[in-house]
């Protein structure tokens, strides 16, 4: 696992349309590739094309990119970050790239959606604050309530029980904070306990929201990652997926009606919306001169 600076041409992608999921405007990923390891990543399909997903690319220049680029948008609406590769991977210990990014995008009055695994972000925290003046929303990505099995799934992420910890600190801090469940593997997530535990541990810690996909998604490179991993984690497993899924890029989780039921049950219970909050624009109104 390696770490190397390149220089970016461009940092911002513009959503054509609206996002229906996690409604952002733009996107960015200031790293490529990720420490975090997880073993069903889809960002190892080949069409991202990174040639080597255990080696993370820094985009350096991303600073210099991003003033010049928010000065030049018209429309202040939600940045994302974190969809690709993690914004707070430990190598943001080193280089802040995250951090920096955050306070530009504060200078600037734009609204952040960001999608992590890692308590990391508290380090940010202030700057999150000042953002959510504007809006600020903040998703951990959790699969699973159990630390073990959590830790053979995503070796390099911190702990689940560590992400539930930074959940409440950032609604203690007024920041809108959910969950993106998703996914939820088969034969190993995909069961009422797991379901249940999630879903209760985010309404202790002040989840507003969760983002739910009953499933996953399996092609090309990150297909043939996944088995080698299923060989070595959970023997046997892989044959299960192979009779079940074939070369299918879709792979429901078993029994996922029934899961989505007592899901949303679950969410109604504990007043949790199953989508994120959106972000409304405050119109200044100038009143006109009399004279």
């Amino acid at each position: 696992m390696a770490i190397q600076e390149i220089q970016a041409k461009t940092l911002l992608a513009t959503i054509k349309g609206p996002d229906p999921v996690f409604g952002m405007k733009y996107n960015m990923n200031l790293y490529r590739g990720c420490q975090h390891q997880c073993i069903y990543c889809d960002s190892r399909s080949e069409c991202y094309q990174i040639e080597d997903f255990r080696d993370v690319l820094v985009k350096v220049n991303a600073i210099e990119l991003l003033e010049h680029e928010l000065s030049r948008k018209r429309v202040k609406g939600p940045i994302g970050t974190g969809s690709m590769s993690d914004p707070y991977l430990p190598a943001e210990l080193q280089y802040n790239l995250t951090g920096r990014v955050l306070q530009v995008i504060a200078r600037h009055g734009f609204p952040v959606h960001i999608i992590t695994k890692s308590d990391l972000i508290l380090k940010d925290l202030d700057i999150l604050v000042e953002i959510n003046r504007v809006h600020a929303a903040v998703c951990f990505s959790i699969t699973t309530a159990d630390d073990s099995l959590g830790k053979k799934l995503e070796p390099g992420a911190p702990l689940v029980s560590a992400r539930f910890q930074a959940m409440k600190r950032l609604a203690g801090r007024g920041i809108p904070v959910g969950v993106t469940l998703m996914p939820v593997l088969p034969f190993i997530e995909d069961n009422p306990e797991n379901i249940t535990a999630i879903v209760e541990l985010a309404a202790e810690n002040g989840a507003s929201f969760i983002i739910p996909w009953f499933g996953m998604s399996m092609r090309d490179r990150q297909r043939a990652y996944y088995y080698d991993q299923l060989d070595r984690l959970f023997p046997g497993l892989r044959l299960q997926y192979e009779q079940r899924f074939g070369d299918q890029y879709s792979c429901p989780a078993r029994h996922a009606s029934d899961l989505s039921r007592l899901f949303s049950g679950l969410c109604a219970r504990h007043a949790i919306a199953t989508c994120i909050p959106p972000y409304t624009p405050t119109v200044q109104v100038t009143q006109p001169a009399l004279f």
